[in-house]
């Protein structure tokens, strides 16, 4: 598919992966139009209705969500679970009745069982229960997925399903309850070097394991799946590289230029055991692969990081 000149709706399009997948489309030469929350309200009918007949999509690329950490997750699962599934699944509608020609899920590596085999093939996908401190938002994102299945097998709805994993980059969400991992880590070692503590607490026992994609990689994957994606397997957007919170968190803290001890606490949940995934049908589909080493990527979120928060 030629985005050149197609009206292309990004849901979320002004956070965090939303801001790069708008640029992404821009330098293909999309016509790019936001739903912002502050005038549409994507949890509702009425909102979706209102917006589609404003901005006129022809695909829609759905990368809003209401997300976080562990922490939120712990604290809001209803919240994930509703506002995720209620969104998608209403836009999925009403998006198909009104004509749509193409429609991008950007579902989450949380929808995988919490003891798949890494790396994480797409056929494991159904092999177990997610991760319980996240399975609210895993499980309305992966309902997703099959009323994506469901209305290409009876509407025959051009619609594909994205399995991201981890992003990280500048411009996330540097918050110590609702972040994820990368950003309140930063945060919290920046934060302890300031004050001058010697030591940092981290939630779980840092044996877990997480892959992590560069946010600007991430929206190229998105917008090359765009172009050239149209089945209904799911596919598994990632770096294929996994690393331990323990050695994250070593490896922030040389980064930043922290002394202190790490202490990690195993009271707390360290969520899914390991995350990593097999990327191989992405290349072989559409040609994606990670090009940011994440040594490069990590000093290029603490450079915004110290930018924006002085």
């Amino acid at each position: 598919m030629n985005l050149k000149d197609k009206r292309v709706m990004v849901t979320g399009g002004s956070g965090f992966l939303g801001r790069q997948i708008v640029e992404q489309l821009q330098r293909v030469g999309a016509d790019v139009y936001i739903p912002f929350s502050s005038v549409y309200n994507l949890k509702t009918k009425e909102g979706i209705i209102s917006a589609l007949y404003n901005l006129r999509p022809e695909i829609i690329i759905h990368a809003a969500a209401t997300a976080g950490g562990i922490g939120l997750n712990q604290a809001r699962p209803a919240e994930l679970f509703f506002d995720n599934a209620i969104m998608g699944i209403q836009l999925i509608d009403e998006a198909y009745q009104y004509g749509v020609k193409k429609f991008v899920t950007v579902g989450t590596v949380c929808e995988y069982p919490k003891f798949t085999p890494a790396p994480f093939r797409e056929i494991d996908l159904w092999s177990g229960y997610p991760e319980e401190t996240n399975a609210a938002y895993g499980l309305a994102k992966k309902m997703l997925l099959v009323q994506g299945q469901a209305y290409r097998r009876q509407y025959d709805f051009n619609i594909i399903h994205l399995l991201p994993v981890n992003l990280y980059g500048p411009g996330d969400n540097f918050n110590k309850w609702s972040g994820h991992v990368i950003p309140a880590l930063i945060m919290k070692i920046s934060e302890a070097k300031k004050a001058g503590k010697d030591v940092v607490n981290i939630w779980g026992d840092g044996s877990a394991s997480r892959e992590f994609l560069y946010v600007e990689d991430a929206a190229k994957a998105v917008v090359l799946a765009t172009q050239h994606y149209d089945f209904d397997a799911p596919i598994n957007i990632g770096s294929g590289i996994e690393i331990s919170i323990n050695h994250l968190a070593s490896l922030l803290a040389l980064k930043l230029d922290y002394s202190g001890e790490l202490v990690f606490d195993d009271s707390m949940p360290n969520g899914q055991p390991r995350r990593q995934l097999d990327t191989s049908r992405a290349e072989k589909h559409f040609g994606f692969k990670a090009t940011t080493d994440f040594g490069v990527g990590l000093d290029r979120t603490i450079t915004w990081y110290k930018e924006c928060f002085k």
